[in-house]
């Protein structure tokens, strides 16, 4: 026989089946069957679990994931066999919300693996899309809020008892509007973490569906803490609280601020969070704020805080010492910013607009008469041992503010309407700032006692002075400083404290502002200031003197005025929304 010959009969040989001796293969080893029942389930708005039956024998498993129902596959895992055949389970987090994804499994064994098992898909939750919850009682052991929930508070409800109330990016939680008074409040010794991001915040609002809704809808959010504030000797209460006696779960018990000692408390963080149409008065003329911040101290961490059309005062400090970065104020029925009893927080980059003063609920409480951009007082009221004079004093550091008002006296309150009220002798340091539009003054100065916190001159001196007014623009209002009635000191000196009086529109100021009265979208509104706007410069960019003590590395100088830098990050977008009902 040739060779050719007989290498045509091996070749022919070995293409049958039946003899194992021809080919890499060998029939009688077990072949690796794929693991069984894999089967996918959604967990959350991230994560979807993963499970299958194991095999004896088996070392491992792929888990493969691809998405959408036409994605190509990639590897997401690895995991080991368990020592005992059985179920195995694997939570894949990371996901895209409300997103199909498909999985297959492979068995491995050494150096084999089988084939791939079928395909089974899950897709994750959407936002609030699982279950709507009601909360009904007081929180007192800790517990999370997930964001395929909708959270429903029906009555005052407590985080207390040191309990942490977590809530998960994108969770909306809303104010039962039957419920009067609906609210959340965290306790002394308690704390929350509700940290948001820009593509998914924390939304509080309104159980009345869009269209339908109006300030007073619902209480608020109220943080306790354990800070110090100026007045003593009393026990001081949340306004509108204590409305029924004891200490009922889910009730308006009484709720004291007074007696904190430790300036360096934490309460927790919020971040990315958005409070809207807050504000129900649960007693006459005692209307809840849309975030209260009483005794909050300094280990306490607030950025990316959004209020919108509350009946009530946006933001209100009461003493304490927390910072915040980052808050956007929108149609506020009082204050936007209101500080006082010896508040010595830092903020820096913050907004109020107002263009016009909403309807509340009917009985939800009234709309202020006085709205103001910022409201800020020493001491008053009961426990005020010297006076306006109490001391620790009011004096924040108000760093790259933008206030906007409405430029119209009827749609600003009847006696409202100022830019910055600084009155019964507090302090704070008002620095690289814009006022604009506001229908009485830009700035009023109340009371002997608030100039003598300037040094009772016209330019303080940053190296000695509890209160000064440095690098402001001010545009379009009907005054600089508000002069008669009890505007007992009208002015500091415009050159020397680098107050600048702008002739031209608002608008101007903005690369983008939306005509008066219209509500703004995302098109119409940049508050960056374009170049050649006259809030691109001006600011002071080195802290000297007092200033830069407080300041501290917390809040940090400018080359230009306003809550946004020429050129930089928008950082009100994607997270803040403008509506009105």
């Amino acid at each position: 026989m040739s060779r050719f010959s007989r290498t045509l009969l091996f070749g022919l040989l070995c293409s049958t089946t039946l003899l194992a001796a021809c080919g890499d293969d060998d029939p009688s080893a077990p072949q690796i069957i794929p693991p069984l029942g894999v089967s996918a389930t959604p967990l959350s708005v991230s994560s979807i679990q993963v499970a299958f039956n194991s095999l004896a024998g088996d070392t491992g498993y792929e888990i493969e994931r691809a998405e959408g129902t036409a994605g190509a596959f990639a590897l997401a895992t690895t995991v080991a066999a368990p020592t005992t055949a059985g179920p195995v389970t694997y939570d894949d987090a990371g996901l895209k919300v409300s997103t199909v994804y498909r999985y297959r499994v492979t068995a491995v064994r050494g150096t084999s693996r089988s084939p791939a098992s079928g395909e089974t898909s899950a897709t994750t939750f959407a936002f609030g899309g699982n279950q709507s919850v009601d909360v009904t009682s007081d929180i007192t052991t800790s517990t999370t809020w997930r964001a395929e929930n909708t959270y429903v508070l029906k009555g005052f409800i407590h985080v207390a008892n040191g309990a942490t109330l977590t809530i998960e990016p994108g969770t909306t939680i809303k104010g039962d509007f039957n419920t009067l008074g609906s609210s959340l409040f965290v306790l002394r010794g308690a704390r929350i973490n509700a940290i948001g991001t820009a593509d998914a915040p924390i939304v509080f609002t309104s159980s009345r569906p869009a269209g339908q809704r109006q300030p007073g809808d619902w209480g608020g959010v109220i943080i306790v803490g354990n800070a110090t504030i100026n007045r003593t000797g009393v026990e001081i209460e949340i306004e509108g609280t204590n409305t029924v006696a004891g200490n009922t779960s889910g009730t308006n018990y009484k709720v004291v601020y007074s007696g904190g000692t430790t300036d360096t408390d934490n309460s927790g963080e919020l971040r990315y969070v958005r409070v809207e149409f807050a504000g129900f008065a649960p007693s006459i003329n005692n209307e809840l704020n849309s975030f209260t911040f009483a005794a909050v101290g300094s280990g306490t961490k607030l950025s990316y805080l959004q209020v919108l059309a509350g009946l009530d005062d946006s933001f209100e400090w009461f003493g304490g010492t927390v910072d915040a970065t980052n808050l956007v104020s929108y149609e506020s029925g009082d204050d936007h910013f209101d500080m006082s009893e010896g508040y010595r927080g830092r903020l820096q980059n913050v907004i109020a607009f107002q263009s016009t003063q909403l309807p509340p609920r009917t009985a939800a409480g009234s709309a202020s008469s006085d709205p103001q951009g910022i409201e800020n007082d020493g001491c008053n009221g009961a426990g005020c041992t010297n006076g306006f004079n109490t001391t620790p004093l009011t004096a924040p550091v108000v760093a790259n503010f933008t206030l906007i008002g409405t430029g119209d006296v009827a749609s600003s309150g009847s006696s409202g309407g100022v830019g910055m009220m600084l009155r019964r002798g507090t302090g704070g340091y008002y620095v690289n700032g814009i006022v604009a539009r506001w229908a009485r003054a830009a700035v009023s100065v109340r009371d002997a006692e608030t100039f003598a916190r300037g040094g009772a001159t016209s330019t303080p001196d940053l190296a000695t002075a509890d209160l000064a007014l440095r690098n402001v623009l001010v545009s379009s209002n009907a005054s600089t400083f508000q002069s008669g009635g009890s505007a007992t000191q009208n002015a500091f000196d415009l050159a020397g404290n680098a107050i600048v009086e702008d002739a031209g529109a608002v608008s101007a100021l903005f690369t983008a502002f939306p005509a008066t009265g219209a509500v703004p979208t995302t098109a119409s509104l940049d508050w960056t200031p374009p170049a050649g706007s006259a809030a691109a410069s001006g600011g002071l960019a080195t802290f000297t003197g007092k200033l830069a003590t407080i300041a501290g590395t917390a809040v940090t100088g400018s080359a230009y005025r306003g809550a946004a830098a020429p050129g930089g990050t928008k950082w009100w977008l994607g997270w803040t929304l403008y509506a009105r009902n």
